[in-house]
Order: structure tokens, then sequence, then C-alpha cells
């Protein structure tokens, strides 16, 4: 494995911040996205993290694998869902000895060096009507649209501090996200977006009711393309 690559990972377990406030919400929402479209018995989850998501993924019944390159996280995945395979491993090194029907990417693609090449390896472990479904932050949410206007950001798609805490290396629009995966030679078969998100998560936490972050997040599904998430629904284009 990557030393370096390994190292920043656990510096940003150490202080992770991915399921703090209204992110847990996100995520969650995400899985009800997600869960519309899972298919088969077999899921792969790429980067779990503190496993929001498995937590959610562990009721579908389904054989779950997790990849995740942090230690320190891998140590928890393995105690709390002990019916999974935890494997611990960089994406770029990870070589599973099944194919899967069903690949999550939740907040995977903006962390890694080389999406288009994840996404590529990620094509090659899916069976032949397997689908893989990522989401990342929108570049052009309408929070980072009013950030440019007042000055906080120079354009959309720079990173801003939060970005940086997360480790993440880029901010996607909708259409280099769409891009990375027909790079890769996945056939898109769904877009959307969730969580239409108009300011920071700290001006969220301290003044919306659960009631509207869970409007909000609705919101973001008939607005894909200014929500605050957006997502892919992908196949190798064998049997979708």
């Amino acid at each position: 494995m990557s030393k370096q690559e390994l190292s920043h990972l656990e510096r940003i377990s150490e202080h992770s911040l991915y399921a703090a406030g209204v992110n847990t919400a996100s995520i969650l929402y995400s899985f009800q996205i997600a869960r519309r479209h899972l298919r088969g018995t077999t899921l792969l989850e790429m980067g779990p993290a503190e496993g929001v998501m498995t937590k959610c993924l562990a009721t579908l019944g389904l054989k779950m694998t997790l990849v995740e390159g942090s230690a320190r996280f891998c140590d928890d995945l393995a105690a709390r869902f002990p019916d999974a395979i935890v494997e611990h491993a960089l994406f770029e090194e990870f070589e599973p000895s099944e194919q899967f029907d069903n690949i999550v990417l939740g907040h995977v693609l903006e962390h890694v060096q080389d999406p288009v090449g994840i996404l590529a390896r990620a094509r090659r472990w899916l069976t032949p009507s397997g689908r893989i479904f990522g989401a990342v932050p929108n570049a052009r949410s309408l929070h980072r649209q009013a950030a440019v206007m007042m000055g906080m950001l120079p354009v959309e798609d720079a990173l801003n501090e939060t970005d940086k805490h997360h480790g993440h290396r880029r901010v996607f629009t909708p259409e280099t996200f769409r891009q990375a995966f027909s790079q890769a030679g996945l056939s898109i078969d769904l877009f959307g977006g969730y969580w239409m998100k108009p300011v920071s998560n700290a001006q969220i936490e301290s003044d919306w009711t659960p009631q509207m972050v869970e409007a909000f997040m609705a919101l973001g599904e008939r607005y894909p393309d200014i929500a605050g998430e957006i997502y892919v629904l992908a196949s190798n284009g064998s049997g979708a």
C-alpha cells in the first residue's frame, strides 16, 4: 500500500466530520435514494468511513463487502458489522475475489487521486447486470453560487475550508461528474440530486428544524443541477 496515501487517510479519520451534524441527514437521504435501485444479492460499499450508510445497507439482507483505506475505520466497522467482509485497502490496490450486483460510492470520488481510474476498476467488479451508485457534493449548489457572489469563493468548484478538512481533492459539477463515469466506460442510467442547500451547514444546524431539513433534501430531487449533492446510477452496459 502507498504509505503516504494511507497516512493521509488516517489523519482525516482522526478528526473526521463526515457524519457530523446535518451531514448525517444527507447520508441517510442518500441511502433512501440508493435503495430504490439496489438489485441482486451482493453489495460492495467503497469508503464507508464511520458507517452511517453501512448501518442502513446492513438492514437489507445483502451479502456485504466493505473496502476502506483507514485502519481506524476498518476496526470499528468490523466490530459493528460482523456479518460483513471488511477489507483494509486502497481502492487502487483492492482486488475482490467476486463480482457485485451493487457498488456504492458515497462521497468517495471527490477524495481519490484518479476518479476515472477508480470507476474503471469498479466497473470490472460488477456482475453483468450490476450497477454503481455514486454521490458527491455539487459545485453548482446554491450555497456555493452564493459564496462566489459574496467573494467567499473565487469560483464554484474551488475547495473551501470544509473541503480541505475532509481531504477533498476536487468538487464536481454535474457535467464533470457524468463525464468521469463516461470516460470510465460506464453507461449512465440515471442522474439526479438531493439536498437543496441555500446556506452553510453551520447556519442550517443553528436555525433549521428537522422538518425543514427533510423538505429541502426532497426539493433537491426536483432541481438536481443546483442541489447540494448529485448522484449517478451507472452500469457496464451489458445487462442493465
